[in-house]
């Protein structure tokens, strides 16, 4: 009868009979071990069936992934520009005779010094009868000129002006002008500030009414067969 040797060293197993010697398994253990410790670690974390957790922890949702979060602050709210339901695309369907027309302060002092009448020249420009209006802000400009300009605040005080109350404060014009127009859109704007101009121009609708070759002329209204060709 054959006799076998077994000796057992840890990680090492060697089986050998007689003079044979015989290594049957090698078995390391390493990996293993790295396991057991992460599932010990994971163990030893609070389970929510926990009686030390509150309701409101045991209820919290879990986070969102990173991708699902990249996602959402991607999205951004767009501000779509509300237009006015007086217009028909660019074409301002409130503007009819009578026209109302707001009045700047240089536009009065241009039309003093180049002799033309406000009212008949509008009438001339337009072909139907037309309103000039001045807000309390323009008037409030043409008193602080001086009496240099007495003719111009005799002009913007006749009585077929329409005087527009302002609810701002202080005395700047432009500001309210583009306010006015932007809020309202039955009304043609009357200057020959270049700055003013260019607000005007970016709202749509807004016809805008100024001198040339010593005439009234406008832009951005069609309808106007007597306005002079630029």
């Amino acid at each position: 009868m054959t006799c076998f040797h077994v000796l057992i060293i840890p990680h090492t197993i060697y089986l050998w009979s007689g003079p044979l010697r015989l290594q049957v398994s090698n078995t390391r253990l390493k990996g293993k071990d790295k396991r057991t410790k992460k599932y010990a670690a994971m163990k030893r974390m609070i389970s929510l069936r926990d009686a030390r957790i509150q309701d409101k922890d045991r209820q919290k949702k879990k986070a969102p992934p990173k991708w699902k979060q990249d996602k959402e602050a991607k999205i951004k709210e767009r501000e779509v520009p509300q237009y006015s339901s007086a217009l028909f695309f660019k074409y301002n369907t409130q503007l009819g005779p009578p026209y109302y027309v707001l009045v700047d302060t240089n536009f009065v002092n241009f039309s003093i010094k180049n002799k033309i009448d406000l009212v008949q020249g509008m009438m001339d420009c337009l072909y139907a009868k037309c309103i000039p209006c001045i807000t309390d802000c323009v008037m409030a400009e043409i008193e602080k000129l001086g009496r240099k300009y007495n003719v111009a605040l005799r002009t913007v005080k006749d009585e077929r002006f329409e005087r527009l109350p302002c609810l701002h404060q202080g005395t700047y014009a432009d500001d309210c002008l583009v306010q006015r127009v932007t809020q309202h859109k039955c009304y043609i704007v009357a200057t020959c500030d270049r700055d003013l101009k260019r607000r005007i121009r970016k709202i749509p609708g807004v016809p805008i009414m100024f001198l040339s070759q010593k005439r009234y002329t406008i832009e951005r209204m069609p309808d106007a067969f007597g306005a002079p060709k630029l």
